[in-house]
């Protein structure tokens, strides 16, 4: 190596072919993996492997990108959506989301992480796609895959923080600073002290290899309130610019979604407003304010959400506090989202956070009844916002997702399975009754069961989700991104709510006793969640526990 200026140092790897293995010495010291290494196929601790992207053969050359507003994401852990769980055991399963009506497939991330599982967020080497899963080669099988299927590739990245284990990165230069800590205890990103050109430069040219190497159409930034930055351009700010320039280039839309809980509609104005210029948001707020209604759930989390009036604010703007005070964080919080479009913000009923960091890993299958399903995705999918479903939650699969790691360090490991219990266990509740992370069970378990969507209730929510995303496309006020054009109403006593967009109303009935619908002569019923909703003189009749979507819903 030798110095190349303005803090770079060049490596002459001229002769070295796709194959070659290599690593890096730094005055006479061990082994390390290249910080840029495009495969890691021995794991974080073994040697880097020389990649020609060039020489795959790709197919999409037909491809021409999809837009994220009126799209359905689906997200997707690579080594529990399948059996092999790997790139290639996904691909199997493209033709059923094909079949439900994805459009996009959202990874989970998949830069190299220590051992063979783990959700992918303490990543140490971010160029190089997980061995385990089947490197870059499978990687671009899958995304061609996926194109041919007509289903774009979002890839999840985490750019706030790096996995301790594997973690070679302060030895190649200044790219943490001590001025920041993480809520994980580690030092921050260095993104805006001494040499965060570089670092900086480093994060960008990630980002964009995903979009131009393995022609991903998107990405998702995790938790991007914990990225510290006070330069006069913020690193979000400056990725956004820069991938907006690849989609040019590429002539393909690119998009950023970003995880954030500051509800700051900053992070999506335009770089002309004075913003970051992210195309959309994740809003968990969305979430927590209709789980807690139909699961009862009321701590953590989940605080000051349950009351109808708290789901309906959500279901018009996603976001609930809006600088207004927030129980669970005693305090004011967050700002209003005017003037944001509804295709800004990422909505779910289940994720791999919400579900996988409940001490057992249970879905919505497990903790709501049929019905309740039902009403959850009803909502979902009949919302102004962008919806994203969870991996088998269109047949409300029963399996956990459970928090699951594969550390050969075994004072790092063992930490890290104390520090779970600590975390998640509740009153009265033995600590051991949390899984350890670190068993293979548990990762064993939080597979699908393909075998699932074809029995029992399974395979009628399955057609529920069908006929709700069929219903998406067909209506265009489904898709309407405009929040001025939502109105709610709702009764907290008797549990009823209606949602109206334009001529369609959405009617649930979460009540214990049955809820007729005031509706006039010339209403048209396009879905029921229940067979037993009946049309009569009197209105719509639900029971409860019942959704229904009409048009002509206005009694007069």
């Amino acid at each position: 190596m030798r110095p190349a200026g303005g803090g770079w140092w060049a490596c002459r790897a001229d002769r070295a072919g796709p194959g070659t293995d290599y690593a890096f010495s730094l005055d006479g010291g061990p082994p390390w993996a290249d910080p840029r290494s495009a495969f890691q196929p021995q794991g974080v601790h073994g040697p880097s492997r020389v990649v020609h992207h060039a020489s795959f053969t790709w197919h999409d050359s037909g491809w021409r990108g999809v837009l994220l507003p009126g799209s359905v994401l689906y997200e997707c852990h690579v080594g529990t959506f399948s059996a092999d769980g790997t790139f290639d055991g996904a691909i199997q399963h493209l033709q059923h989301l094909a079949d439900l009506g994805v459009d996009i497939i959202e990874l989970l991330p998949v830069a190299e992480f220590p051992g063979c599982r783990g959700w992918g967020y303490d990543g140490v080497d971010l160029f190089a796609p997980h061995h385990a899963y089947g490197g870059p080669e499978g990687l671009k099988r899958l995304v061609d895959a996926a194109h041919a299927q007509g289903i774009g590739v979002v890839m999840d990245v985490v750019y706030n923080h790096l996995g301790p284990d594997g973690n070679y990165l302060q030895e190649f230069g200044p790219y943490f600073s001590d001025r920041y800590q993480t809520q994980w205890g580690s030092p921050a990103v260095n993104f805006d002290g001494p040499g965060s050109d570089e670092v900086r430069r480093f994060v960008i040219d990630n980002a964009l290899m995903w979009l131009r190497d393995y022609h991903c159409d998107g990405l998702r930034l995790d938790a991007v309130h914990d990225i510290v930055d006070q330069s006069a351009t913020h690193i979000l700010e400056a990725l956004a610019i820069e991938v907006n320039a690849l989609a040019a280039h590429l002539h393909r839309p690119l998009f950023l979604i970003a995880e954030s809980n500051l509800n700051d509609p900053r992070l999506v104005h335009s770089r002309d407003a004075d913003g970051y210029g992210i195309d959309a948001a994740w809003a968990d707020e969305w979430h927590y304010a209709l789980h807690a209604t139909l699961s009862g759930e009321a701590t953590g989390n989940y605080e000051g959400y349950g009351p109808l009036p708290v789901l309906a604010k959500a279901l018009r703007q996603a976001w609930v506090y809006d600088g207004t005070y927030s129980p669970n964080r005693q305090r004011v919080h967050g700002r209003p989202p005017t003037g944001l479009s509804g295709s800004q913000f990422v909505v779910y009923t289940q994720n791999h956070d919400r579900v996988g960091n409940r001490a057992l890993g249970e879905r919505s299958g497990v903790l709501m009844n049929d019905g309740r399903l039902r009403v959850a995705v009803a909502l979902l999918l009949t919302s102004p916002f962008v919806p994203m479903i969870f991996q088998g939650e269109e047949w409300g699969a029963t399996t956990p997702f459970q928090y699951f790691t594969d550390h050969e360090n075994p004072d790092l490991a063992r930490r890290i399975s104390e520090g779970r219990r600590r975390e998640l266990s509740t009153p009265g509740q033995d600590p051991d009754d949390v899984p350890d992370p670190q068993d293979p069970a548990v990762f064993e378990r939080s597979k699908l069961d393909w075998n699932q969507p074809g029995k029992d209730h399974h395979a009628g929510l399955l057609a529920w989700h069908h006929r709700l995303i069929a219903l998406r496309r067909q209506i265009p006020a489904l898709t309407d991104p405009r929040l001025d054009r939502i109105k709610t109403e709702y009764d907290q006593q008797a549990r009823w709510l209606i949602v109206r967009r334009g001529p369609v109303a959405v009617a649930a009935n979460l009540g214990t006793r049955t809820w007729t619908f005031a509706v006039g002569p010339s209403a048209a019923l396009l879905e029921a969640s229940d067979p037993n909703i009946k049309q009569t003189r009197k209105g719509l009749v639900l029971p409860p526990d019942t959704v229904a979507i009409l048009t002509g819903a206005d009694p007069s």
